[in-house]
């Protein structure tokens, strides 16, 4: 299959990697001079330092020729700039993964919104879970879930990385997948400053239960299911942000 990634950070690079180790025609997009350090070390020192990468894909930094032929498009894309991207594929037919955990501000919509706002004519999925990038990388085990209303566009990321390390299972709660990747953030900050504040482990975990039912609460309220929150993309990817010591946003909670 011909997939395409936009984004060459450390999500989208090891997918990208992951992927192309499942038998997949890759090409990955970026800025040229992200993609010419990857191509002279073989390596993405900035985001992935020591995971070697493939030498036989393609980086392509023109983003009309790195989906003209894809099947796929994943967009690994800061969810600040991830409209600014979207709009440069508007037109494509075919499978658009995102793989973007966020709100867009001005707008109130997760990235599937802006998605199928922008191209109507693609399947739209969403790919979410607990997935530090650099355990992904390293062949680490991890789950996740592919949400879409398109049950076959599902079905058919799942098969794209359905190969140890990762398990992929499939939802039709496109709102609540994406949500609970979202949501989550808040709680991992205010998870990071218990850890700040040494405020031990038993406050820890109150806050983390507490916080998932604000979560599945604010959830249902936008129209999404309850169950969804219990997944993957909701207790597990809190779960994983919360405690991990590579969480950014635990982190920043910490040093707050």
């Amino acid at each position: 299959v011909k997939i395409t990634v936009l984004g060459p950070g450390a999500w989208g690079t090891a997918l990208a990697k992951l992927a192309h180790e499942g038998g997949h025609e890759i090409t990955l997009w970026g800025r040229p001079e992200r993609l010419a350090k990857i191509t002279y070390s073989r390596q993405n020192a900035d985001y992935l330092p020591d995971i070697e990468l493939p030498g036989n894909w393609t980086l392509e930094p023109d983003i009309q020729t790195a989906i003209s032929r894809a099947e796929g498009v994943i967009l690994a894309i800061p969810s600040s700039f991830f409209r600014t991207v979207a709009s440069q594929i508007s037109g494509f037919e075919g499978i658009a993964v995102s793989v973007t955990k966020g709100i867009e501000h001005e707008t109130g919509l997760t990235m599937a919104g802006i998605l199928e706002e922008i191209t109507p004519e693609a399947s739209i999925a969403a790919l979410s879970g607990p997935s530090l990038a650099i355990e992904v990388a390293q062949g680490i085990p991890t789950g996740l879930v592919c949400a879409s209303n398109d049950e076959d566009a599902a079905k058919t990321v799942q098969q794209w990385f359905h190969r140890p390390p990762l398990r992929v299972y499939t939802n039709s709660d496109v709102h609540g997948v994406e949500l609970g990747g979202a949501l989550k953030n808040v709680m991992a900050i205010a998870a990071g400053v218990c850890d700040g504040l040494k405020m031990g482990d038993n406050a820890k975990a109150a806050l983390i239960t507490r916080g998932l039912n604000e979560m599945r609460r604010l959830g249902t309220a936008a129209g999404a299911k309850a169950e969804t929150f219990y997944g993957l993309s909701g207790m597990g990817d809190l779960t994983v942000t919360c405690f991990s010591q590579q969480s950014r946003n635990r982190t920043l909670g910490e040093r707050i």
